[in-house]
Parts: structure tokens; sequence; C-alpha cells
């Protein structure tokens, strides 16, 4: 019977702790503490509108970006894209001369650009000039006020220190 008693003396244990656990529950449904839940999903909402908040950010004044963008894209058109092919001539001469190097065999061949109010200008040329002359040229075209775009690089051959280079360019130019 000693095995009785103590099962018995186990269960009175088992069954105070879960009246225990009831009573506590009780008693945090019937205190503040059962507003914090409320609180917690008073606090949930206000974030949950932050973050709303934060990713209609740049949404807002977009219609005072919108005039400003194409202000300043009509600014880089004007100063980076010339309205005429003798400017691109002329940078282009300017440049090769700065840098020392000859330019020869230059072909412009004019596309219709993907962009409304510009012209593609495709510029195929031949160089030769030492190493480092080459190299001030490239640097100079990339740096130009005019904007270029060197599309690919040929190496000609090298005689007597003299290297060859075929360059092709691409540039827009405005249309008028």
């Amino acid at each position: 019977m000693p095995d009785l008693k103590r099962t018995r003396n186990r269960l009175k244990i088992a069954i105070a702790a879960l009246v225990l656990v009831d009573a506590i529950a009780v008693a945090m449904l019937l205190t503040p503490i059962a507003g914090m839940r409320e609180a917690r999903q008073q606090e949930l909402r206000q974030q949950w509108q932050q973050l709303k908040a934060r990713d209609y950010a740049p949404w807002r004044g977009l219609d005072k970006k919108i005039p400003r963008a194409k202000d300043e894209i009509d600014r880089f058109y004007q100063e980076r894209f010339p309205a005429q092919e003798s400017e691109i001539s002329a940078s282009l001469g300017s440049v090769a001369s700065q840098a020392g190097v000859r330019i020869s065999g230059v072909r412009y061949q004019l596309k219709d650009a993907p962009i409304d109010g510009l012209q593609q200008v495709e510029i195929t040329s031949n160089l030769s000039g030492g190493y480092l002359q080459l190299v001030r040229f490239i640097n100079a075209m990339e740096r130009n006020k005019l904007f270029f775009l060197i599309e690919g690089v040929e190496l000609g051959g090298e005689q007597n220190g003299v290297v060859g280079l075929q360059l092709r360019i691409q540039t827009y130019m405005r249309s008028t």
C-alpha cells in the first residue's frame, strides 16, 4: 500500500500545481497585464503605419521631382551633346593635338537614336602615336566636355615606337 500513498501524494501535488496555474491565468486575465495585449496590438499597428509611410516616402513630391529631372536632362543635352557635326570633329582634333596623337581616316555615320531629339553618331578613326600619348588621348576623350563613349579599340601594330590604333567611338548629336 505504500505505493498507493505515494501515488496519491503525487496526484495531489499535480492537482495543486494545476490549480495554481489556473489561479495565475485568471489573475493575469483580470489584472492590467492583460491590457498589454492591446498595447502590443496598438504598437504593431503604429509600426505598420510607419513601414507604409517609409514605403511611400520616395513618391512624395514626385510632381516636383519630374520637372526638375526634365530640366537636368535638358541641361545635360545642351552641355554634352553638340548641335552640329563640326563640333564633334573640332573636339576630336583638339584632344588629338593636345595629346600629341595623329588622327586619320575619320568616318562618321549618323543613325537614329532611340531617344527623341537625338541622333546617334558612330565615329571610326585611326590613331597613331606613342603608347603614353594614346593613353592620354583616350583619357581625355573620356573626360571631354562632349559625351564620348569608346566602343572599341583595335591594335594596328607598332613601328619604331609608333603605335597604331583603330578606335570606335559613339556620341550623340542634338537634332535641329
